[in-house]
């Protein structure tokens, strides 16, 4: 029974994994030169930028990364490795490297991109000018995430088929 909540744990956090970071990436490949939305774009709510980024994805991706975050946590305290992984203790530290830059992806997301997201689509009231710097903070808070994903993709292959590089 453990081995095939293991195996469970281990196809939700990989799929969830591939909606949240895949996103990030496929906005980085779709716009590679992308800017915020400037004025023009948010003072205009028929504007294809404006009507781009109230597009369904954004929200399945949020809820993506909450997915991966706990599969991962329960895969490893199902294996009884919570603790060791999340002090960096011993081998363990290898994917604890992971585990934390996961959870700080997490809290970039909700607590960073999130709350200034939400004004840049006026679903909380903020002044254009407001709108605009959300805008940017959203931005570059989402390229972080991306760039922040390939250590965190090392670390995690790391820990299973990279071992003899932290012997």
């Amino acid at each position: 029974m453990d081995q095939i909540i293991d195996f469970f744990l281990r196809w939700i956090h990989l799929f969830g994994g591939i909606i949240w970071i895949g996103h990030n990436y496929a906005s980085v490949i779709q716009r590679p030169s992308f800017r915020p939305p400037g004025r023009e774009d948010l003072g205009d709510e028929q504007s294809p930028v404006y009507m781009a980024l109230l597009g369904r994805e954004h929200g399945t991706f949020r809820y993506a990364a909450i997915v991966t975050w706990l599969a991962g946590v329960c895969m490893l305290w199902h294996r009884g490795v919570l603790v060791d992984a999340m002090t960096l203790h011993g081998y363990l530290s290898i994917i604890g490297v992971g585990f934390w830059i996961g959870t700080l992806m997490l809290a970039n997301l909700w607590l960073v991109l999130w709350p200034n997201q939400k004004k840049v689509l006026g679903f909380v009231d903020a002044p254009l000018d407001e709108r605009v710097r959300s805008a940017r903070i959203t931005f570059l808070s989402s390229r972080t995430n991306t760039m922040l994903s390939i250590p965190l993709l090392f670390f995690m292959a790391a820990s299973q088929h990279g071992a003899a590089l932290f012997a």
